[in-house]
């Protein structure tokens, strides 16, 4: 389920930074997409935590690896943030439309799959 979401979530960065830098300009269009990968990253590296473990015999080490996940994600994140404005000389506004359309895409995948099921 993770897998999909974060497919859905990689297609969607691509599709909005090729839209954002055609219709607007180079640097909008790279803010966009730098801003969709601070969402994606963490996210990937959220999932390879969270689904290590499976099982009722792991049921301790699936909380503690959540955990562990939870905290990756948010420090990821905001090392990413500090490194678009500080180095990419990203464009703010695009930077969070990028980051909120593809954190919102993602979980818009998680609910679709969810409903599914």
């Amino acid at each position: 389920m993770a897998k999909r979401a974060i497919a859905v979530q990689a297609i969607v960065t691509v599709v909005i930074a090729i839209i954002a830098g055609l219709v607007t300009d180079t640097k909008i269009g790279l803010s966009v997409f730098f801003g969709a990968l601070i969402s994606l990253l963490p996210n990937m590296v959220f999932a390879i935590f969270a689904f290590r473990f499976s099982g009722a015999r792991h049921n301790q080490q699936v909380a503690r690896s959540f955990s562990q996940g939870a905290k990756v994600k948010l420090a990821l994140s905001i090392i990413l943030f500090v490194i678009a404005f500080n180095w990419l000389n990203a464009s703010p506004l695009a930077l969070f439309a990028g980051f909120a359309v593809a954190t919102v895409s993602h979980w818009l995948a998680l609910l679709q799959q969810h409903d599914r099921q």
